[in-house]
């Protein structure tokens, strides 16, 4: 069993997922790195938005960005997240 701050740490982790553009980023890095105007385009939100939550993701370690060129592209740092957002989302489906 996890202790206080396997507990705190899961609850920021889930704060930080609360969003549903979020989820969508999340769900949308599950099928690989993507750059921001990737996101945009894929999205179909703003620009400043897409980068305001992937910052947030950032800072929540479920994203890591790596330069590509003169852009960067974001990843999820590992599966985990993917098959907790795929679960919810399932999960909302069935009902």
């Amino acid at each position: 069993m996890p202790g206080p701050d396997g507990y705190e740490a899961a609850g920021e982790l889930l704060r930080a997922l609360s969003a549903p553009l979020r989820i969508r980023i999340v769900t949308e890095l599950a099928g690989g790195s993507r750059c921001v105007h990737e996101l945009v385009d894929a999205l179909g939100v703003a620009q400043p938005l897409v980068s305001q939550h992937l910052r947030i993701l950032r800072g929540a370690g479920v994203v890591r960005g790596a330069r590509r060129g003169r852009e960067i592209a974001y990843s999820l740092i590992d599966d985990h997240i993917a098959r907790i957002v795929a679960d919810a989302v399932s999960h909302v489906r069935e009902g």
